[in-house]
C-alpha cells in the first residue's frame, strides 16, 4: 500500500498543509527570552480529533479541550510551555478559559474553537497576565513559515525541534499532514511529556477522522516509552480543513490509504520523541514474534523497554542478556524458558533458551557500540507481534531531572 502510495516526505511542517498558519513568541514564561508560547491558526473551521492523557490529574487545558472537543470543530490551537497549569485547581481553569477566550477575541473566531495546551513544570499558577499580554502580537506575527517557530515555542526538556510532513496520493487527489511535537522525557503510552499537533487537507467527519488518528497513535505513539511515567497534559489534536473533493466517507480504500499516511507521520514525530530521550545515547527497537496474540507481545515488549535494568545495560553497552530474559518472564506472560530466540541486530545470542557462548557475546558487544539498535525476540507460542521503541537510560537522565526546577 505504501509503494502505492509513493509517500513522500516534504517540508513546511504544522503549515505544510495550506491554509494554516502558525508562530511563536517569548512571553517571559521561561528564563533568557526562549519562545514560550505558540499559535496554530487555521483559516476556516476545521474537523478535529484528540487523545488525551489517561493519567487521573489531568491538566485544566485537556479538560478544557474535551468540551471543545464534543462540538468536534476547530480554529486555533494555543500552547504554552514552560508551566504545565496542571494540579492548580480552580485557578488553573480559569486560566485555561483566559487563554481561549483571549485568543479568540483576537482571531475574532468562536471561543468553543480554540484549543489550548500547556506544558511544563507541574502544580505551580499559571503566569496568566504575561500569556495575555503577548498574545496580540503572537497572533499579528501569524504567517506560513512560523511553524518552525511555534515548534520551538513548545518544548522544555528537548534538544532538537520535532517536525515532520508527508503528502501521498488518495484517490485523485494529493492529500497531506503536517506536524509538530514535543517530548523527551515522562514519555510512555496513554499517552507517550508529549505534545503532538497535526494538520491535514482531508475532509472527513468527526466520528471517522477520530477513529483514524486513533488507529495512528496505537501504532507510534502508543509503541513508544522512555521512562515509564505518563504526563498530566498529553495530548494528540488533528485537524483537518478539506474541501469536498477531499472527502472521505466511509471506512473503505481511500480511508486505509490515508490512515497509511497518518500513521507514517505520527511515526517520524514518535521515533524524534525517542531519540531526544532525556539524557539519551541509543535508540533503541524491540520486536517480538510469536507470541500468543498482539497484546501478549505488547506486554513482553513493554516489561523488556521499561526495565531501568536493561535500559542501563544498553547505556553501558553491556550484552547482559539475563537480564533481558527476566524482564520477560516478569512480564505476566507465560513463556517457556526454551522457546526464547534472541537475537541483537543480526547476531543470535540465545537459541531455544542457550546461550550461544563468549564469542557471540563479543559479537553483540561490538554491535552494541551502535547508536540505533534492534532487540528482536521470536517466540514459539502463535502468531502474536509488536514493535516498541525505547532507549537507554544514562546518568544525564538523573541529572536532568534532579535539577528540572533549579
Amino acid at each position: 500500500m505504501q509503494r502505492d502510495l509513493k509517500f513522500n516526505q516534504i517540508d513546511g511542517g504544522i503549515t505544510a498543509v495550506d491554509g494554516f498558519l502558525a508562530s511563536g513568541v517569548a512571553s517571559g514564561i521561561k528564563k533568557k527570552a526562549q519562545l514560550d508560547l505558540a499559535i496554530i491558526y487555521a483559516d476556516k473551521p476545521c474537523t478535529v480529533a484528540g487523545l488525551f492523557t489517561k493519567n487521573s490529574f489531568c491538566a485544566a487545558p485537556l479538560l478544557l479541550n474535551k468540551k471543545h472537543l464534543k462540538k468536534g470543530n476547530g480554529r486555533a490551537i494555543i500552547v504554552n510551555s514552560g508551566n504545565a497549569n496542571a494540579y492548580t485547581g480552580k485557578q488553573g481553569m480559569a486560566d485555561a478559559k483566559a487563554m481561549a477566550v483571549e485568543t479568540a477575541l483576537i482571531l475574532n473566531i468562536p471561543t468553543e474553537s480554540v484549543y489550548v495546551a500547556s506544558t511544563g513544570v507541574i502544580s505551580e499558577a499559571l503566569p496568566i497576565k504575561k500569556i495575555l499580554t503577548a498574545l496580540p502580537s503572537l497572533s499579528s506575527s501569524l504567517s506560513k513559515e512560523g511553524g518552525k517557530r511555534a515548534a520551538e515555542a513548545i518544548i522544555t526538556t528537548d534538544t532538537f525541534l520535532k517536525e515532520t510532513a508527508f503528502e501521498g496520493k488518495i484517490g485523485q487527489r494529493t492529500v497531506r499532514i503536517g506536524g509538530i511535537a514535543k517530548g523527551s522525557g515522562m514519555i510512555h503510552p496513554n499517552m507517550a511529556t508529549m505534545l503532538a499537533f497535526l494538520t491535514s487537507n482531508v475532509a472527513m467527519d468527526k466520528g471517522l477522522l477520530q477513529e483514524a488518528l486513533s488507529e495512528a497513535v496505537d501504532a507510534s505513539f502508543h509503541r513508544i516509552t522512555i521512562d515509564g511515567d505518563t504526563s498530566t497534559n498529553d495530548m494528540v489534536l488533528l485537524f483537518a480543513n478539506g474541501e469536498k473533493k477531499y472527502t472521505i466517507k466511509t471506512k473503505g480504500l481511500l480511508y486505509r490509504r490515508f490512515v497509511a499516511l497518518l500513521k507514517i507521520t505520527c511515526l517520524s514525530l514518535a521515533k524524534m520523541l525517542v531519540k531526544d530521550g532525556e539524557g539519551a545515547t541509543k535508540m533503541v527497537e524491540i520486536s517480538i514474534s510469536g507470541a500468543k496474540n498482539d497484546k501478549s507481545a505488547d506486554a513482553i515488549g513493554f516489561s523488556i523497554a521499561k526495565s531501568l535494568l536493561v535500559k542501563t545495560a544498553f547505556f553501558g553497552e553491556d550484552a547482559n542478556w539475563g537480564r533481558i530474559v527476566a524482564a520477560i518472564g516478569n512480564s505476566g506472560i507465560k513463556v517457556s524458558p526454551s522457546e526464547i530466540d534472541l537475537y541483537f541486530g543480526p547476531i543470535q545470542l540465545v537459541s531455544k533458551g542457550v546461550y550461544l557462548g563468549k564469542a557471540v557475546e563479543k559479537e553483540v558487544t561490538a554491535y552494541l557500540k551502535n547508536k540505533e539498535l534492534l532487540l528482536r525476540l521470536s517466540l514459539q507460542s502463535g502468531l502474536g507481534k509488536a514493535l516498541i521503541w525505547t532507549t537507554d537510560l544514562s546518568l544525564d537522565y538523573v541529572k536532568i531531572n534532579a535539577l528540572y526546577r533549579t
